[in-house]
C-alpha cells in the first residue's frame, strides 16, 4: 500500500535526523504523505491505494489538486512530487511494481526573481540609529547575515567553535550548513566583526548559548517589516533577503569570483549560485535602459 510505504521509508528517516538527514528533511516527507492521503481521499474517496495503482494519471492529478485545492505554488508543488518519486523508486527496486510511473514526468522549476538590497538601501540600513532595542538586535542580525551569507539558520547556532584563525591571520566562520550539511567558509568582514563585539557581553551570549542573540524567525520577519518603514525602503524584507544581498550587492557586483562566493555560501552546486549572476545582469540591463533614455543624441556623424 503506497501510504504504508511512504510511513516506513519516514520512520527510516526519522530514527537518521542528526545523523545524515536534516530535521526539515523529514518534515517535507511528513508534509507530502499529508498531501498524498488527502488527495486519496479526495479523489477516491479511501485511506490508502496499493502502489500498484499509481500512474502517470495519479501523479498528473496529485499536481493539479495541489496547485488548485491546496493552492501551492508551481515550484512547491514540484518539490512535493520529487519526494513522492522516491518513494515510487523504492517501489519499483522492490519489484512492488513492474514500471515506473515517473519515467515521463519531467521536473519542471521556475526561476523565482531574488529579491536583494542595493548599496544605498544596505548604507541606511547601517547608518539608522534605533531607540527601540529589539529592532535594533533584528536589524544587527539582519546586517550580519548581509556581510556573511549566513542563513538566518545557522546564525541561530553559531558557536565559539565556528571561528576559526584564517591562513591570511584573520578570523573565519567556518560551519556545516544546517539545510545541506555543506561547508561555509566565510573570512569576517568588520560590519560582521563589529556586530559580533557589540554583543559580546550579552547574557545570552556570555552564558555560552550562541555568538548572538537571535529572536524567532517569525518574530525577526516582523520587525523587519518596522524596520523598512522607518528606513524608507520600499522592499518585502526577510531574514533570508540577507543572503541574497551578501551573494549580489557584496560580493558578485564588487568583483568576488563566483566560484569564491559558492563557497562561502556553501553551496552544493555552482549552478545555485549562478542564478544570483542572473539577477545581476537583469540589473544591468534595467539600468541600461534607464541610462538609453537619458543619453543625449549625437548629431552630425
Amino acid at each position: 500500500m503506497l501510504l504504508a510505504i511512504f510511513t516506513e521509508h519516514n520512520d527510516k528517516i526519522r530514527s537518521l535526523v542528526g545523523k545524515g538527514y536534516s530535521k526539515g528533511t523529514l518534515t517535507r516527507y511528513e508534509a507530502c504523505k499529508r498531501h498524498l492521503a488527502s488527495y486519496i481521499q479526495f479523489s477516491m474517496q479511501k485511506k490508502d491505494i496499493p502502489v500498484r495503482e499509481v500512474d502517470y494519471q495519479f501523479i498528473s492529478g496529485f499536481e493539479h489538486y495541489m496547485k488548485s485545492e491546496k493552492e501551492c505554488s508551481h515550484n512547491t508543488t514540484t518539490k512535493y512530487i520529487v519526494n513522492f518519486k522516491k518513494i515510487m523508486r523504492i517501489a519499483y527496486a522492490n519489484q512492488w511494481v513492474d514500471r515506473d510511473p515517473f519515467f515521463h514526468w519531467k521536473s519542471n522549476w521556475r526561476t523565482k526573481e531574488r529579491k536583494f538590497l542595493t548599496a544605498s538601501e544596505l548604507n541606511i540600513m547601517v547608518a539608522k540609529e534605533f531607540d527601540i532595542d529589539r529592532l535594533d538586535l533584528v536589524r544587527d542580525i539582519f546586517l550580519f547575515c548581509c556581510f556573511t551569507g549566513l542563513a538566518y539558520a545557522d546564525v541561530n547556532r553559531l558557536s565559539k567553535d565556528d571561528i576559526v584563525m584564517g591562513l591570511n591571520g584573520e578570523r573565519w566562520i567556518k560551519i556545516k550548513r544546517k539545510k545541506t550539511n555543506t561547508l561555509s567558509s566565510i573570512p569576517i568582514l568588520d560590519t560582521a566583526d563589529g556586530i559580533l563585539t557589540k554583543y559580546e557581553n550579552h547574557p545570552e551570549v556570555v552564558a555560552g548559548k550562541t555568538l548572538l542573540p537571535v529572536f524567532s524567525n517569525q518574530k525577526s520577519n516582523a520587525y523587519l517589516k518596522e524596520i523598512t518603514a522607518v528606513c524608507g525602503i520600499k522592499k518585502h524584507l526577510t531574514t533570508h533577503l540577507a543572503r541574497h544581498t551578501f551573494a549580489t550587492t557584496v560580493t558578485l557586483s564588487r568583483g568576488v569570483p563566483i566560484e569564491t562566493v559558492s563557497k562561502m555560501l556553501g553551496h552544493t552546486s555552482l549552478k545555485t549560485t549562478q542564478l544570483y549572476v542572473k539577477v545581476l545582469d537583469t540589473k544591468i540591463s534595467t539600468d541600461m535602459d534607464i541610462l538609453k533614455q537619458k543619453e543625449p543624441i549625437l548629431k552630425g556623424r
